[in-house]
C-alpha cells in the first residue's frame, strides 16, 4: 500500500478576511552591544591580569550600558 500523494500546495489560498503583514522595523545600528561585550571581556581578563584592566573593563561595561538604555529609551 503506498502513502497518499502530498496535497497541492498551490492551489491552497489564504481566507479573504486575511490582510497583508506588515514590515518588520528594524532599530538603527549601535556600538552598544560590541563596546558592552569589549569591556566584560577585559572586565573577566583584569580579573586575572591587573586590577588596572578590570577597572577599565568595569567602566567600559557601565558607559555602555547606560548608552544602550539611554538609545533604547528614545527610539521610536
Amino acid at each position: 500500500m503506498s502513502p497518499p500523494p502530498p496535497p497541492d500546495v498551490s492551489s491552497t489560498r489564504a481566507p479573504a478576511e486575511w490582510s497583508e503583514a506588515k514590515p518588520a522595523v528594524v532599530p538603527r545600528p549601535t556600538y552598544a552591544p560590541a563596546a558592552t561585550a569589549f569591556g566584560i571581556t577585559l572586565l573577566l581578563g583584569g580579573i586575572v591580569t591587573s586590577p588596572v584592566v578590570l577597572c577599565a573593563g568595569a567602566l567600559i561595561v557601565v558607559v555602555s550600558i547606560v548608552g544602550w538604555i539611554g538609545e533604547m529609551r528614545h527610539e521610536r
